[in-house]
């Protein structure tokens, strides 16, 4: 669950500084980042941390947007409800919340280290290298025509 101290950052970044709803979400990531280093809870992995934030950015209300590309129909779907629900106010069940937080806590405890991070940007910043040599790789592929007039 969300800190109020989270929620008013959010809500400054909004108002006072007008920054996206994206950065807005980041501070809910920030938050559950720190939770898990905490041992507070544990996730399986770091994108389980950056989704569980940006869930409950959604649930207080920040703008952000259902995932594109390759996620399921399911968690589109999921992104949609959560949004529609903090439109509407309606309080989370706390029966939902401890289960939820019970089955967190058996997660590994490593996932969110400095250097599961680091390993993790590393990964990423090789397959947007390996993308982009590849798409280089593309247009480069038609021969110049070298007839010679005699």
């Amino acid at each position: 669950m969300a800190t109020k101290k989270t929620i008013e950052k959010a809500k400054q970044d909004k108002l006072e500084e007008k920054k996206s709803a994206s950065t807005q979400a980041g501070e809910f990531v920030h938050e559950e980042i720190k939770q898990v280093r905490r041992k507070d809870h544990e996730v399986s992995s770091p994108k389980q941390a950056i989704a569980i934030g940006l869930s409950e950015g959604r649930q207080a209300g920040v703008n952000v947007k259902a995932p594109k590309g390759k996620v399921s129909e399911k968690t589109t779907k999921s992104a949609k409800a959560s949004y529609e629900k903090a439109k509407r106010h309606v309080p989370i069940s706390k029966k939902r919340s401890l289960t939820s937080k019970k089955a967190l806590k058996k997660e590994p405890v490593d996932t969110l280290s400095h250097a599961a991070l680091s390993k993790k940007a590393h990964a990423v910043v090789k397959k947007t290298a390996a993308t982009k040599k590849s798409n280089k790789k593309v247009t480069k592929t038609k021969p110049k025509s070298s007839s010679k007039k005699k």
